[in-house]
């Protein structure tokens, strides 16, 4: 239902944006035709900036996302911790986030030996004397936990490329290293090209010290604002982080100026038009504009729409599943058990509950490792689901604990299961082969009484099954 609504919002916006936009255009073509200087001022301009920032900000999204997941990984801080002297593995580790999500390039940089690494081995060791390294120990003492560069690196391509630095730290908040994501941006160049060549406009990127970041090279090889005689003048407005429009005379010709503060780069667009350029034709700006901002629309929208489907999609699963086990979670298990729990008073149909907990499962962890436990309970949801019906309920507790609930089964029946599950699992040569010794756990079983709620069905199910691990483990206590 939230959905569908998100839906229909993301029509009722496109329909605004539609109606929006034909109306402004229609209007402005009559109203403009002989006004072309105010024109190009109030909309023609405006609108190519947030066109171009538009495209930026979706070239930012993923790989900024990626960013965060690399340096927000267990694997990532717990390889930094304990294990970097083996760098294969974050190495085969950089690989698989390039090709899984396409990227350019991925790298990480130790603080502890300094070595950066890429998805093609180590590289480096980074020295705060060497020039091509001072970003890393700028980035270390900045106060932001990320940032985005954009640069031309001659070791990379010969195109622009855009990094997106993020920190790592440890569970006790200290600080690990740098990681994130390079990718080529040359699109861009031909982005501006087009805007110059379809539209007459001039895309510039300045930073905050006025040097020239982003522009077309073929045309403009000014460095800073300072180069630019007539602009120079108008630095302070320029580097604002207001919008602003600025009009000004070059070499007889009247020139407008939008200006756009990009925060998510921390850099300064202008857009600049010749008016003599638009002058000419206003017809044809009329029809570009309309098309320009239908199209743009219709992107936006369709991206809306499919970020929501797929996100809403994901949301879904990582709220019904448990992530470790692929199989449902407590709070799916509750809202399902709960519906049956309805239609056993309706019915008066049978319900058991088989409520297990895997044994010694810390020795596990503390003896083999972490990456043993979460294997042993993998395994043991792949048993649980081949072990009972589709129509059963099956969830992870928590920790080492899981729960089943057998619909329409009596209690021989439900103890058959139950006893089937405790074997194959104290049999099962997978596990066995993880550890290098037998799995067991302790079964606690409950049927389901009319006046039961969850909780106490639960909570007997809880006191049976540490009544069987009093008993010495590895077997089935019934408690109804």
């Amino acid at each position: 239902m939230l959905l569908k609504s998100k839906y229909r919002v993301v029509f009722l916006i496109t329909t605004l944006l539609i109606i929006l936009s034909l109306s402004i255009s229609t209007i402005n073509y009559v109203v403009s035709l002989n006004n072309a200087q105010s024109q190009l001022k109030d909309q023609a301009l405006p609108l190519s900036l947030d066109n171009i920032y538009t495209d930026i900000q979706k070239s930012i999204i993923q790989p900024y996302l990626v960013s965060s997941l690399m340096a927000n990984d267990t694997f990532v801080q717990d390889w930094l911790v304990n294990d970097e002297d083996n760098s294969q593995k974050i190495i085969r580790y950089l690989e698989a986030i390039k090709n899984k999500y396409d990227m350019f390039n991925t790298f990480l940089v130790s603080d502890k030996t300094k070595n950066y690494y890429t998805q093609n081995g180590f590289t480096e060791t980074i020295d705060k004397n060497k020039k091509d390294n001072q970003w890393y120990f700028r980035f270390k003492n900045i106060q932001n936990k990320h940032e985005i560069n954009l640069d031309f690196n001659e070791h990379l391509s010969n195109h622009m490329i855009m990094f997106i630095n993020y920190k790592i730290f440890d569970h006790n908040f200290h600080f690990l290293g740098a990681t994130g994501v390079a990718l080529k941006i040359s699109y861009i160049d031909d982005l501006l090209k087009s805007f110059r060549l379809k539209h007459k406009f001039i895309v510039t990127f300045f930073d905050k010290n006025g040097r020239v970041v982003l522009s077309e090279r073929t045309i403009n090889k000014k460095k800073t604002l300072d180069d630019y005689e007539k602009l120079k003048e108008y630095k302070e407005l320029i580097l604002s982080k207001k919008t602003n429009v600025i009009e000004y005379k070059k070499e007889g010709n009247k020139y407008i100026l939008n200006t756009k503060y990009i925060p998510e780069l921390d850099l300064y667009l202008t857009v600049e038009a010749n008016l003599n350029d638009f002058t000419e034709d206003v017809e044809n700006v009329f029809y570009l504009n309309l098309l320009t901002s239908i199209v743009i629309t219709f992107i936006i929208s369709f991206l809306i729409y499919f970020i929501i489907k797929n996100y809403s999609k994901k949301l879904e699963y990582l709220s019904s599943y448990d992530t470790l086990t692929n199989i449902p979670n407590r709070r799916t298990f509750e809202e399902k058990f709960n519906s049956h729990l309805l239609l056993k008073r309706r019915r008066d149909s049978d319900l058991g509950v088989i409520f297990f907990d895997v044994d010694d499962f810390k020795s596990i962890n503390d003896k083999l490792g972490h990456q043993k436990g979460d294997m042993v309970l993998r395994r043991i949801a792949s048993i649980l689901k081949k072990s009972v019906r589709k129509t059963d309920l099956i969830a992870r507790w928590g920790g080492e604990e899981f729960i089943v609930a057998l619909i329409d089964s009596s209690l021989d029946d439900t103890l058959v299961v139950c006893e089937k599950i405790r074997s194959s699992l104290e049999e099962d040569l997978k596990l066995k082969n993880i550890c290098n010794y037998c799995i067991t756990a302790s079964f606690g079983l409950t049927m389901v009484s009319q006046e039961d709620t969850i909780e106490k069905v639960v909570q007997r199910a809880d006191e049976a099954m540490y009544e069987a691990k009093k008993e010495g483990k590895n077997r089935t206590k019934i408690l109804n």
